[in-house]
């Protein structure tokens, strides 16, 4: 029997239709991506990138990998690169999750913290800064740059997105949260090869530049950057939907509550974009309506699900009551 280890079971996940009863006019589906190996929509970039490079022979088992990275990423390059042979530095920053943090610390073959924060107060900045520097300094290493590298979005292609229109006879909505850009890159071109009409619409949280809103503190990794990926200039998006940290929170309590849904922060965004776009729109025809979950709530037990940290962010008004 062939040996099979978790980690090649990425992709295939799983398609959950919702019926929140304010959204009756639309038939709503999530993609679960907390279904792959450590959790996240991350495997597959994790997986693919390393898997063509070494085929390529662009990179061999003693090559150092490095990138910038404080959540899913990080977790899943750090298991990629392991279950490959291959020493990973990764870069992270305070704002990092103790979860996450564990997680890389322990599997990764290095794991350095930056602590200046770059001009917009966040680290995506200082850390990327810090990563050249170790590029130039260690001989044999390569950058993965999930912000400019075609094969991010090329992954996604391949695997997501080729996923999602074999489990659709037509797709009328797609909404899915940005952040470093590849998965909106790549799955963007696909859907849309396929389903002509569908239409993109690519949620961020307010305080992020990537649309060109103004830079503020975010504290719900996942979802947002504090600059425009590179990577983005190649997806095919039609609209844009900002969502403050409020109703991202509220909107995972409600996945959890009502759907049994352990969602992370950028999943309830995109549920929370979902009934902000369609709140009080007539539709007809019954539209279907796809969100990507890209990762699972045990990495924000510390944050999103723990009062302490999430009553500060909810109006008063609403503290006795989430959903």
């Amino acid at each position: 029997m062939v040996k099979q280890v978790i980690l090649d079971k990425v992709g295939n996940t799983p398609v959950v239709q919702l019926s929140p009863s304010e959204l009756q006019s639309i038939g709503l589906y999530a993609k679960m991506e907390s279904f792959n190996p450590t959790g996240s929509v991350k495997d597959r970039a994790a997986s693919y990138m390393l898997q063509t490079l070494l085929n390529s022979g662009e990179i061999n088992r003693d090559t150092v990998i490095i990138e910038s990275t404080s959540g899913n990423f990080g977790v899943a390059l750090s298991s990629y690169c392991r279950y490959f042979g291959l020493p990973f530095y990764c870069v992270v920053d305070p704002n990092i999750a103790a979860e996450n943090e564990m997680l890389i610390q322990r599997l990764s073959a290095k794991m350095i913290k930056v602590t200046t924060p770059d001009q917009s107060g966040g680290y995506l900045l200082t850390r990327i800064e810090k990563v050249k520097q170790l590029k130039r300094e260690i001989p044999n290493s390569y950058w993965i740059n999930q912000y400019g590298n075609p094969l991010n979005a090329a992954a996604y292609y391949y695997t997501l997105a080729t996923e999602l229109c074999a489990q659709f006879e037509r797709i009328d909505y797609l909404f899915m949260g940005v952040s470093s850009g590849g998965t909106i890159s790549g799955t963007s071109r696909k859907v849309k090869e396929m389903f002509p009409a569908c239409k993109v619409v690519a949620v961020d949280m307010i305080g992020s530049v990537i649309f060109g809103g103004a830079p503020q503190k975010r504290h719900i990794p996942g979802i947002g950057s504090s600059m425009t990926p590179d990577i983005l200039k190649t997806a095919m998006i039609d609209e844009v939907i900002m969502v403050d940290e409020a109703s991202t929170i509220r909107s995972c309590h409600e996945l959890l509550d009502r759907e049994m849904i352990y969602a992370g922060g950028s999943s309830g965004s995109v549920y929370s974009a979902v009934k902000q776009y369609f709140n009080g729109k007539a539709v007809s025809g019954n539209p279907t309506v796809v969100m990507v979950f890209p990762d699972r709530g045990e990495r924000y037990g510390s944050t999103i699900y723990n009062p302490e940290w999430y009553m500060p962010f909810l109006e008063p008004k609403k503290t006795l009551e989430l959903i």
